[in-house]
């Protein structure tokens, strides 16, 4: 039987939204947004040397139709990404009306999301009091910290110290559907055990507000140097219908998650979980190459160019980010048996020269090695699944068609 691996490539967005305009980052739309050929822009005028230096160099992930897919998503020139291809590919869109994670993986694993997600909103207080009541119920704390928008190392630097001297847990969102709480690890201090149990707790409150998801954010360290940990766990809302996930372990097929996947889905469909740094993730990723079962569905999220270096609008840092995943990838190829198909692909875009933080409403790119070559053109998210399950003969119940 045919083994699957679809990888995520988080916030590697192509440009070309049809409906940019409709979405904001930091208050500015995001028509004209584009991750990749920004960074490759930033690279070739040398304004990303910090680690790195001259041209965005990806040339496996150009040599499978990376630069092609920019020009098909947005007519923007990649600066350093003109090959020609050589593997399958294409452009997709996504149609859900949000730019988040959930969203984006929701819509790939052929379901695109039935309801708008609740924003909070911009200015203090962001939350209803109904909510950070519940919070200081469950926390036994007199009061929040936050209660605003706000980035997460920000946020680390505004209220970390009053955090240390109070107990009390940092409450904050973003542009996204989001209650992100903070707490340090020290059991001392607040503790990762008691964060985790309060997270899980008012996640259903949440969850019924619509708000995508609640994340623990745990840190460490002190005043002046507090830095956020690997312990980081996100409650979403479980699928209100089956996905691709679903549909293999139901067809009888291994279904292994790497990342953060087991949390965007709340397991459904999964039978098990391999996590860490995105560095540890590749050698798991190339570890299941390797061993993962004949018809097996492996599907992976790499978070840090979306973590570590879009949302800081670190140009240099995601071009290095880029960079070494494009090395990873070209080890990992040569290991796919005859019958593996890898999807590499993305869920939004996090343009980091743009302005704001957050993320930014984008086509992401499509490109697939095991299947030839050729262009697939322009396709939905959902048809990214609808291609999976085709490729691994299990019936595809979401809107996709497969263009394999």
């Amino acid at each position: 039987m045919s083994r699957a691996f679809l990888v995520v490539m988080d916030s590697v967005g192509i440009g070309g939204a049809p409906d940019a305009g409709d979405f904001f980052s930091g208050g500015v739309p995001d028509r004209g947004a584009n991750t990749l050929a920004h960074i490759a822009e930033a690279c070739a005028a040398g304004q990303a040397e910090d680690g790195r230096s001259g041209p965005l160099k990806m040339p496996v992930l150009d040599g499978m139709g990376l630069g092609a897919a920019v020009r098909l998503a947005s007519g923007a020139e990649a600066p350093g990404l003109g090959a020609e291809p050589r593997a399958l590919w294409g452009a997709a869109t996504e149609v859900s009306p949000g730019k988040d994670t959930p969203s984006g993986h929701w819509e790939l694993a052929g379901l695109p999301v039935p309801w708008d997600w609740h924003y909070f909103p911009v200015g203090e207080p962001a939350f209803p009091e109904e909510v950070r009541a519940e919070v200081c119920r469950i926390a036994g704390t007199e009061d929040i910290l936050g209660n605003c928008h706000g980035s997460g190392t920000v946020m680390l630097d505004r209220f970390g110290a009053e955090h240390v001297r109070t107990g009390r847990p940092i409450c904050y969102t973003s542009a996204d559907s989001v209650f992100q709480i903070a707490a340090h690890e020290d059991p001392e201090i607040f503790g990762l055990d008691r964060l985790l149990a309060l997270c899980e707790e008012i996640a259903p409150m949440l969850h019924g507000m619509r708000v995508g998801r609640v994340i623990a954010r745990p840190f460490v360290g002190e005043a002046g140097a507090f830095r956020r940990t690997g312990n980081r766990r996100d409650y979403a809302i479980r699928p209100p219908e089956p996905v691709l996930t679903n549909w293999a372990q139901d067809a009888g097929r291994a279904v292994i998650g790497v990342g953060k996947i087991g949390d965007i889905f709340s397991m459904e469909g999964i039978d098990r979980v391999v996590k860490g740094s995105d560095a540890e993730l590749i050698g798991h990723l190339s570890g299941l190459v390797d061993a993962a079962p004949e018809g097996a569905l492996v599907f992976a999220n790499f978070v840090e160019f979306d973590s570590l270096w879009g949302h800081r609008r670190d140009v240099a840092g995601y071009a290095r980010a880029l960079e070494w995943f494009d090395a990873e990838i070209g080890r990992l190829l040569p290991k796919l048996r005859e019958g593996d198909l890898l999807c590499l692909t993305a869920d939004h875009g996090n343009d980091p020269t743009w302005n704001g933080t957050d993320h930014t409403r984008e086509r992401v790119p499509v490109l697939i090695a095991g299947r030839g070559a050729g262009s697939v053109g322009q396709v939905a998210f959902a048809d990214v699944a609808a291609s999976v399950a085709d490729h691994l003969g299990i019936e595809g119940r979401g809107p996709g068609r497969s263009f394999l």
